[in-house]
């Protein structure tokens, strides 16, 4: 994922520091000590290092996972969006709208031949129908959309491995 700093500050992680992020992205909720056993350290520098990777910003959140077919939105998609002005006001006025959208899972703003790509969940067709309608194409810079249906999310390896 690239991140939405305007000025990202790479930071230099040790074999521990990556260790202890793999072990938070599989389980954000793990206490401090199942932590510092799991990546072998004293418990005192585990919690040390997490709060050095929160301070430097390399830890931004910490996010549940959520069914989203258990919370009443079953159907996922993913919309492309075309617009016929690329001013920096209709972007940057699309871009805050989009991410409003109730069902709005990610908003990224893309080069090629479409801006945006939404991936959102719904509880019904005519439901994406109905935002697709009130909250993207009604937007006057918007001149085509294209829905694509998900049939199956899985996970990535992650940022974590190798570059």
């Amino acid at each position: 994922m690239v991140s939405s700093s305007k000025n990202p500050q790479a930071v230099s992680l040790d074999a521990f520091d990556r260790a202890i992020l793999a072990a938070l992205v599989e389980d954000g909720r793990m206490t401090n000590a199942a932590l510092a056993a799991r990546v072998g350290l004293a418990e005192s520098t585990c919690a040390y290092r997490v709060r050095a990777l929160r301070d430097s910003g390399v830890i931004s959140s910490i996010n549940a996972r959520v069914d989203l077919a258990a919370v009443g939105r079953p159907i996922q998609a993913v919309v492309q969006v075309h617009l016929s002005s690329h001013s920096r006001v209709h972007i940057d006025e699309l871009f805050d709208r989009l991410v409003e959208i109730p069902g709005a899972l990610s908003v990224v703003h893309v080069a090629g031949d479409n801006d945006f790509h939404l991936h959102l969940a719904v509880a019904s067709p005519e439901r994406l129908r109905d935002l697709i309608l009130e909250h993207i194409t009604s937007h006057p810079a918007v001149t085509k959309t294209e829905t694509q249906l998900v049939f199956e999310v899985r996970r990535g390896a992650g940022a974590l491995g190798p570059l």
